[in-house]
């Protein structure tokens, strides 16, 4: 259950803040400047959410899966995929902040990760599934 409320949380986060809240403060008539610095801080502080759900969703697979899930469970690769993401939009920001398209890139690696990841099954839960049904 902590995996679903986790995923749910930072990858609706994120999909929700960049197709919902930012284009509805463009329609009720922000200006663009606002508009833009508000952005930049809720999309830090969305993909610093986002990559602490991820990690949090690593220790989760791992305990439930073992170690070497992380490189050959999908899931695994998905949670990498996606902490890379979220560590390469916060290396850009600190160390190239002019870089605007490599955060966008950053924060899209993040988000498409989350989205495959939703189609994935839960860790521990097909193994409850053959127990349950022999």
């Amino acid at each position: 259950m902590l995996w679903q409320l986790t995923q749910m949380l930072w990858v609706g986060g994120l999909w929700l803040l960049h197709i919902g809240l930012l284009p509805v403060l463009g329609r009720i008539g922000l200006a663009p400047l606002l508009i833009d610095e508000i952005a930049g801080v809720l999309n830090t502080l969305m993909v610093g959410f986002a990559t602490a759900c991820v990690i949090f969703q690593a220790l989760v697979l791992v305990q439930a899966e073992g170690l070497a899930s992380l490189w050959r469970d999908i899931r695994g690769q998905l949670l990498m995929m996606a902490l890379y993401g979220g560590v390469m939009y916060f290396a850009v920001h600190v160390g190239w902040p002019q870089a605007a398209h490599w955060q966008l890139f950053s924060y899209l690696v993040l988000g498409f990760s989350g989205l495959v990841l939703v189609m994935q099954p839960v860790p521990g839960w097909s193994v409850r599934v053959r127990e349950a049904h022999p």
